[in-house]
């Protein structure tokens, strides 16, 4: 009576064998579709870029890492520079600037996409200590931690220690609002900046002198805030911008890009070059004339640390006032003096 029932194992066996198989063929070919499909739908959101930008044997860098860290999906990151005299005091610069996009309007999200460049160890630090994305830049034994007065020598040497990372950051393939840390982000920019392909440089002025924001007739460049797109023609930009450097003494590096653009190094490069209006992109050199359109506050125009954190402060209130009054009030809305700046001058 067993004999049957023996031959029957075999049997069972083997069925179980080609179950198995066929299972695993038409699983194996289920996480194939899904794969292909991930893989069609996160294209859609990738910019593609010259291999030359980011060589498949280069060795991966802290600077790599951060910026990686740091970016959206379009391989773009937002860029301030600290240093110590900018994180300490009983209200540091970096506090005020970090509290903008807090009240800002859809700004808060922006900070994930935020990257601290800090110059020396104590902004370091301070930067680690508040969760932020933090890269320490090697300023090769050049001491940047104290305040750098307006137009002194460090603050020039500073300046152009700036530009050289920043061109860096661009010929590793990331595009980058540069902001310097005195600037209030009361809404999000991104709204309406752009990287299209015709537009390569959308960059901040003191006053804004042409209704034409294309053209560069009168326009008073200020690179405390600018968007710029990573591709061939910027990165020679900042290759023959630095490259001034040592022809240009006593002159900032925003100077020296202001006489770049006077001998027509925008055009000769094929630059599409945006100026933006400061209705939008505002500063103390020029108010914002309409405060529901406002995006940015610089404080340019000013001399020193303690001057523009009074005054920013002052803006913030001002903020805070508009965000609290009726519809009927914001249209009596202006802006409060700018005191501490216009005296920083006197001192």
């Amino acid at each position: 009576m067993d004999q049957p029932s023996r031959a029957r194992v075999p049997l069972v066996l083997f069925l179980l064998v080609i179950i198995s198989v066929f299972l695993i063929f038409i699983g194996s070919n289920r996480a194939r579709s899904g794969s292909s499909s991930f893989v069609t739908i996160t294209h859609k959101f990738d910019i593609p870029r010259p291999i030359s930008f980011m060589p498949l044997s280069r060795h991966v860098d802290d600077l790599d890492e951060a910026l990686a860290g740091a970016a959206n999906g379009y391989k773009t990151v937002i860029l301030t520079v600290v240093n110590k005299a900018y994180v300490e005091g009983d209200k540091a610069m970096l506090d005020i600037f970090l509290d903008g996009f807090w009240a800002g309007e859809d700004t808060r999200s922006l900070v994930d996409h935020l990257l601290i460049v800090a110059i020396d160890q104590t902004a370091y630090e301070r930067c680690k200590f508040r969760r932020l994305h933090c890269y320490k830049l090697k300023t090769d034994g050049v001491d940047f931690d104290g305040e750098k007065l307006y137009m002194s020598e460090d603050f020039i040497k500073m300046m152009w220690q700036r530009t050289l990372f920043l061109g860096t950051v661009l010929k590793r393939g990331y595009n980058f609002i540069f902001t310097d840390t005195d600037v209030l982000w009361l809404r999000n920019p991104f709204h309406l900046l752009n990287l299209n392909d015709n537009i390569d440089l959308q960059i901040s002025v003191d006053k804004f002198n042409n209704d034409n924001q294309l053209s560069e007739k009168d326009q008073l460049i200020n690179t405390g805030f600018y968007m710029i797109k990573s591709n061939d023609k910027t990165i020679a930009l900042f290759d023959e911008w630095y490259a001034r450097k040592d022809n240009s003494t006593g002159m900032k590096e925003q100077d020296v890009l202001i006489e770049l653009m006077k001998q027509g190094a925008f055009k000769r490069l094929g630059l599409g070059v945006m100026f933006l209006d400061t209705v939008f992109f505002s500063g103390i050199c020029e108010d914002s004339r309409d405060v529901r359109e406002v995006i940015t506050v610089h404080a340019n125009c000013c001399r020193s640390i303690k001057a523009k954190v009074h005054d920013l402060q002052t803006i913030m209130h001002d903020w805070q006032r508009f965000k609290a009054s009726t519809i009927d009030q914001t249209s009596q809305f202006t802006w409060s003096n700018h005191s501490a700046c216009l005296d920083s001058w006197n001192e």
